[in-house]
């Protein structure tokens, strides 16, 4: 599991917009990779719509923000649509990037035991070294806690 100060873990992931987004690619630019169980889910859409709402003030200090999750491009479509989303949508279809970010994990709802997506968030600088990680994200105030690290970045 990549931690605070370690380069992140490679990734090459397509987005709705009908790019590549990867390490490689984002290299020389600071990221939010934020992680997610469901698009069109309750706690996901408003996630989604609070990093939409703050996107002009990462815009300005130079931050993309990556929602990913094992939906399908057409998924993210519907819901980049739906809720007139300004984040870029990654997806992680085959779990490769879950995996890589420790957060494909064993999940309990109502005493049935799953796998999914531990909703986490991590603050990439330029030179691809995790500088922040949030792990079992409680959506509430998030945002605001990842932009005010992002800007000491």
């Amino acid at each position: 599991m990549p931690d605070v100060g370690e380069k992140a873990p490679e990734f090459n992931m397509p987005t709705d917009g009908g790019e590549d987004v990867s390490l490689d690619v984002l290299k020389g630019t600071p990221f939010v990779l934020y992680f997610y169980p469901k698009d069109s889910t309750p706690g996901c859409t408003t996630e989604a719509k609070d990093f939409t709402a703050s996107i002009k003030e990462f815009d300005k200090l130079g931050v993309k923000v990556i929602g990913v999750s094992r939906d399908s491009l057409k998924k993210h479509a519907n819901f980049r649509e739906k809720q007139a989303l300004e984040v870029i949508l990654a997806s992680d279809e085959d779990g490769t990037t879950c995996e890589a970010f420790g957060v494909w994990v064993e999940k309990n709802m109502y005493g049935r035991k799953y796998m999914g997506i531990e909703r986490a968030t991590f603050l990439i600088d330029d030179a691809g070294v995790i500088r922040n990680v949030w792990r079992k994200v409680k959506v509430k105030g998030h945002v605001e806690a990842v932009l005010e690290a992002a800007k000491a970045l």
